[in-house]
């Protein structure tokens, strides 16, 4: 169940390596955004946040027309790296990057908003540089929301499905995460087979909602405290 070529396996892969991208690049933008009020502010915003709305043939459509074999970005992968998104699991880390981004941005956003700024602005009344107030304030004082913010995104990124069939299809051993897995063992009659799956993912997800619920009581009982 759990050799490098299982879907288990490689839904691990995927979920990990995307979530690593989308909580580094996430809380760096809504740290950048943080407060901060400019012209064309909620047009940007409104862009990260999209995907949330967009059905996923939308998104693989969009990851297909840009990471393709013909599209602009798989053209300049291929040629500068000799990397392959297409039907590869580095499509199936892309779609799931993109459907995932927006919930770890909004819990960041959100976390970072619930900060008290005067504890911030000690730190640099004390000389504390701005890396040093974000790292050893801001960060620590957000986490809650941010680790709340990374099992949302781990949790989507393992259970995206539409996206990555349309970017990285169906191949076994090599981009048939847990979803794709379960939608083609109940097409081919595999029912068992999807079944111990629907499992899994299903103990994952209660699993990921009980953190969730735990973390948030936690939160209000030290806030009632």
């Amino acid at each position: 169940m759990f050799d490098s070529s299982s879907p288990l396996y490689l839904s691990l892969k995927v979920g990990i390596v995307a979530t690593l991208i989308v909580v580094i690049s996430a809380v760096a933008l809504a740290a950048l955004l943080d407060k901060k009020e400019f012209k064309g502010k909620h047009f940007i915003e409104s862009l990260i946040l999209v995907p949330m709305v967009l059905p996923p043939t939308v998104i693989g459509f969009a990851l297909v027309f840009l990471f393709g074999r013909n599209g602009p970005f798989g053209i300049l992968l291929e040629n500068l790296f000799g990397i392959h998104v297409y039907f590869s699991w580095l499509g199936a880390v892309i779609a799931s990057v993109v459907v995932s981004f927006p919930l770890m941005y909004q819990s960041a956003k959100a976390a970072f908003q619930k900060v008290d700024s005067r504890w911030q602005n000690i730190g640099r009344t004390m000389g504390a540089s701005e890396w040093k107030v974000f790292k050893d304030i801001t960060i620590p004082l957000a986490w809650p929301g941010l680790l709340a913010g990374v099992i949302l995104t781990f949790s989507r990124a393992i259970g995206e499905f539409g996206a990555t069939l349309m970017i990285a299809g169906y191949i076994p051993g090599e981009t048939d995460t847990l979803p794709i897995a379960i939608y083609f063992a109940v097409e081919s009659g595999q029912m068992e087979q999807a079944i111990i799956w629907v499992v899994v993912l299903f103990s994952f997800g209660l699993m990921i909602v009980y953190w969730l619920l735990y973390l948030n009581n936690r939160k209000t009982s030290k806030w009632l405290q």
